[in-house]
């Protein structure tokens, strides 16, 4: 299981809004999204942690839907 920033509807986001004013700090809200991981190669593997270095990112192989 993976987890994405939520795509939120206007009273949810009120409400987020509403408790960032009282702590003081700003809140992330994240939702989760079921995926299986992909099989990948030693090869493979060894080109996604190249690009996720270049890139300055995390990447996660994921399978196809």
């Amino acid at each position: 299981m993976l987890y994405s920033l939520s795509n939120l509807d206007g009273k949810r986001l009120e409400a987020i809004q509403s408790l960032e004013k009282e702590l003081g700090s700003p809140l992330l809200a994240f939702s989760s999204v079921p995926v299986g991981d992909a099989d990948v190669s030693e090869e493979k593997l060894r080109r996604l942690q190249e690009l996720e270095q270049e890139l300055g990112v995390v990447l996660v192989a994921v399978k196809p839907s």
